[in-house]
């Protein structure tokens, strides 16, 4: 009540003044709002500024996104404080690294080139992938295209600076314009007439599940199957817990293979994290196998179970996960949980020979996104445990194998179908490659 009436008089006086003063509107609202302020205890301003930073944790962990992206030299190489220059580390590894026989290095299929949330309407983005430079965009319309960046006139590239009309890509300089739905020059703008052979190679895309895909086969051939949407996420009745995003120095086959590698799990997976190796361990079991069906060849499943065990005895957060590979770079991970469902999409997409892109997507029911968070952070801090070991490792094309291991066998047979008569070797790029 007393601070009620102190109030009122401090805005009784402000008032007064103003009339004295003849202020306009905007001088009236900021001398009252001086006043009031500057009757405000001190006490007020601390608790006001510890309960905003407890709001903004608690806005931070439960509704805002995690985002955990390492770059090539965040997980096994030389930290960052590290005097020399992140190509001169990568490149005195890649010197001192056996890289051992290689299969294909871009397999036959779908990939996802970019994630849906990076492209606005009118959007364009430069996309590295599959030792190709694209220009990938986002139509006024909505729909997005894939071309080739670089412009057939005089090889500019198109992604950099480009603009888009319509469902066309305009080149930023000379202006020509290309049809994202077919590749066709559309308009010259300082010519009577557009050849009729001018145009740019169009990639075969999609959009779906937070990604856009594209179709890559070395002999051309349309695609034979298609990503299919799941349907929590594309109708956007699951909440979006958060994106993770790594730089991999390793073949694309190496890691989707891990599925098949049952004796890895508990070797790399099973400590517990957070320092906590001695207290806590996780106990994996798992069973792959490929698609059955003659039109499900190009998938493949991996049954997966997990559980927690707490001093040896506590057995807590067991979890059950199928997970469907679909095709040679993309998975999808449906998980049951204790505390309910959740589902995660991993893709992974090569940029060059031995360098590869993979980026996972959570999501789940709203009310689930606290104990989803938790669940990602774990699968953040396990993934990097493989990636340290994918960065230094050598492909062994023919691994010594015992009986136990007779599902990387399976699964070497079941990615063979991806590469074809045509498709590139690492010698095909190997003098140009660049760290």
């Amino acid at each position: 009540m007393c601070g009620g009436t102190a109030w009122g008089s401090a805005v009784t006086a402000v008032l007064k003044d103003c009339r004295l003063r003849s202020m306009d509107t905007f001088g009236v609202l900021g001398a009252l709002l001086s006043a009031l302020l500057g009757s405000v205890p001190v006490w007020w301003w601390a608790h006001g500024a510890a309960a905003s930073a407890l709001l903004g944790l608690i806005y931070y962990y439960l509704l805002k996104p995690l985002d955990w992206t390492k770059d090539l030299c965040d997980v096994g190489f030389e930290p960052r404080a590290s005097r020399r220059s992140r190509s001169a580390v990568l490149r005195e590894a890649q010197r001192r690294r056996r890289i051992g026989n290689l299969p294909p290095v871009y397999p036959n299929g779908w990939f996802a080139v970019l994630e849906s949330s990076r492209l606005p309407c009118a959007g364009v983005e430069h996309v590295a992938a599959l030792g190709q430079n694209l220009a990938v965009f986002r139509g006024e319309t909505g729909t997005v295209h894939v071309l080739d960046a670089y412009c057939p006139h005089m090889g500019a590239n198109m992604a950099e600076g480009g603009l888009v009309h319509g469902d066309c890509l305009r080149c930023p300089f000379h202006e020509w314009s290309f049809n994202g739905h077919d590749g066709k020059c559309s308009n010259v703008p300082y010519a009577q007439k557009v050849p009729d052979f001018a145009r740019v190679k169009r990639w075969e895309s999609m959009e779906t599940n937070g990604y856009v895909f594209v179709w890559h086969h070395a002999e051309g051939e349309p695609p034979s199957w298609w990503p299919q949407p799941v349907a929590s996420v594309v109708d956007g009745s699951w909440s979006f817990v958060g994106r993770n995003e790594f730089l991999v120095s390793c073949h694309i086959q190496e890691i989707p293979e891990n599925g098949a590698d049952v004796a890895h799990l508990n070797a790399v997976h099973g400590p517990g994290m957070m320092g906590l190796s001695a207290l806590s361990r996780h106990l994996w079991t798992a069973q792959w196998s490929p698609g059955a069906e003659p039109h499900n060849q190009h998938s493949a499943v991996l049954q997966l179970d997990h559980e927690m065990v707490v001093l040896g005895k506590a057995r807590l957060f067991k979890m059950s996960v199928r997970a469907n590979q679909i095709g040679p770079g993309y998975v999808e991970l449906f998980m049951e949980t204790t505390f309910g469902p959740i589902v995660m999409l991993q893709s992974v997409t090569p940029v060059e020979p031995l360098l590869q892109k993979v980026v996972h997507r959570m999501y789940c029911p709203r009310f689930l996104v606290p104990y989803a968070k938790f669940v990602f952070y774990g699968e953040c801090v396990m993934f990097e445990r493989d990636v340290l070991v994918w960065n230094h490792k050598k492909f062994e094309d023919k691994p010594l194998l015992v009986k136990e291991d007779r599902q990387i066998s399976r699964y070497r047979r079941w990615y063979s179908q991806f590469y074809s008569e045509n498709s590139p070797k690492h010698s095909f790029q190997r003098e140009t490659m660049e760290w």
